[in-house]
């Protein structure tokens, strides 16, 4: 079985034989770009840094597994260090699940037992994950799958509603955020403030299109939740150790600390499961004479911290981040370009080596929300998407853009030109050519 697709989706999928770099080979010895490292993930490429091979191997000849309730290991001491080293302000690593659906899970449970209040606000256009609280957290279509039932999750719009503008089309961006705010303000009035255990979001919206939240907006969403005694959780999971040009997402809002945040992919490069849960000392030592009340039997699993030590020791050694932010204009222009020059895309954002291209129809209007199946254009796109060496997610009508943090300038550039031949498959199943050429022919 596959997970969001369909079974029969494997049929159209490669068999994987070996990586190195940015690219990975099927077994035919076709050559991909990895142009949305993985599922944002695959932060380092496909080669795996030695030091980071060598501690792996290491941890499991000395110590391979020990259950967390039942012992401590020397690795958890020292990544907790090198986290308390990291982390902005008084946040502090809490626990080591194995998923970022995982730590959503465990600050989800953090918030409530340490306020006392049941209720989570989250995000429509948000994904925090697949298990039970996770998924309910989840505003996109993905929880319709079964997580609907699950009680005590309020949804709120973004700064970014599809089909409305918050105060209204001609308003300023200040003036909208203006009116963001105190719409969720409201909302949190009539939901009853001393019932709402956080506010759940993610800083930089991943699969809902990179959405990048407007000046002031975090900073009231942060004020917000100090008036009311909400906690504010921020999910690092696809945005935390450097894919924004800052170590972690929320780095990008000036003055804006969060009181949870949960992390996942970037942490150990998707070189093997790891996610972290990060709270302030104020809630680390509310549980110091009582259980978190969640669990796994893999949290801070030994092996696991030890390649994600050896991981993030590399991206702080090789200023991954400081490379990031070197790039990221050159990643900006070729975002701009292909905006400019194709019909069938609407807008670009982009921050650090994360970007998104909005698909739009000939009428400017979207083509396809997400939850619908992708009709013939849009498989059309997949096949030349394919055929030009591209391998990476699909979220019509959004177009993600997530390269490795370690892609050089010209593999950056041949990237972009394989999504630029792509795209000109998509203007013209789009419709977008067929004016030209009936010109042409009127003419001739």
């Amino acid at each position: 079985m596959m997970t969001w697709v369909p079974g029969k989706a494997r049929e159209a999928v490669p068999n994987m034989t070996h990586g190195e770099g940015v690219y990975l080979y099927d077994d035919t010895g076709k050559q991909y770009l990895d142009w949305t490292s993985q599922a944002v993930c695959a932060n380092l490429g496909h080669d795996i840094p030695k030091a980071v091979v060598e501690a792996a191997a290491y941890q499991m000849s000395t110590l391979p597994f020990t259950y967390g309730g039942t012992g401590l290991t020397e690795i958890r001491t020292r990544t907790n260090q090198l986290m308390a080293e990291i982390l902005p302000g008084d946040l502090r690593a809490a626990v080591f699940p194995s998923s970022g659906a995982e730590a959503n899970e465990a600050g989800i449970m953090m918030a409530r037992r340490f306020t006392g209040r049941n209720k989570i606000i989250s995000w429509y256009r948000s994904y925090h994950g697949a298990t039970a609280h996770a998924g309910a957290a989840t505003g996109d279509f993905r929880r319709w799958y079964g997580s609907d039932n699950v009680p005590g999750f309020v949804k709120a719009f973004n700064p970014f509603p599809l089909f409305f503008n918050h105060g209204g089309k001609d308003a300023t961006e200040e003036e909208r955020v203006e009116a963001a705010l105190n719409m969720l303000e409201e909302q949190i009035l009539n939901e009853g403030p001393e019932q709402i255990a956080s506010i759940m979001m993610e800083p930089i919206v991943g699969a809902g299109g990179c959405l990048i939240m407007p000046d002031g907006y975090m900073q009231g969403i942060r004020a917000i939740c100090d008036k009311y005694g909400i906690l504010m959780h921020l999910d690092e999971v696809m945005v935390g150790f450097g894919r924004t040009g800052k170590l972690f997402g929320f780095q990008n809002y000036d003055g804006v600390l969060p009181d949870i945040i949960s992390c996942a992919k970037g942490i150990s490069g998707a070189a093997i499961p790891l996610s972290m849960t990060a709270c302030t000392e104020e809630i680390m030592n509310f549980f110091e004479d009582k259980p978190l009340g969640w669990g796994s039997t893999y949290q801070a699993h030994p092996v696991a911290l030890a390649v994600a030590y050896e991981n993030v020791k590399y991206l702080l050694q090789n200023d991954i981040v400081g490379r990031v932010q070197t790039i990221a204009p050159m990643f900006e222009s070729h975002m701009k370009r292909l905006a400019d020059k194709h019909p069938c895309i609407k807008q670009y954002r982009a921050i650090g080596l994360f970007g998104c291209l909005d698909v739009q129809d000939v009428s400017g209007n979207n083509p396809k929300l997400q939850h619908e199946a992708a009709h013939d254009a849009f498989l059309l796109y997949k096949k030349a998407y394919h055929d030009n060496g591209l391998v990476g997610l699909h979220r019509y009508p959004h177009i993600h853009c997530a390269p490795p943090l370690i892609i050089e300038e010209e593999e950056l550039s041949d990237g972009f030109d394989r999504l630029d031949r792509s795209l000109d498959v998509l203007d013209d199943a789009l419709g977008y050519h067929v004016s030209d050429s009936e010109d042409a022919v009127a003419s001739s």
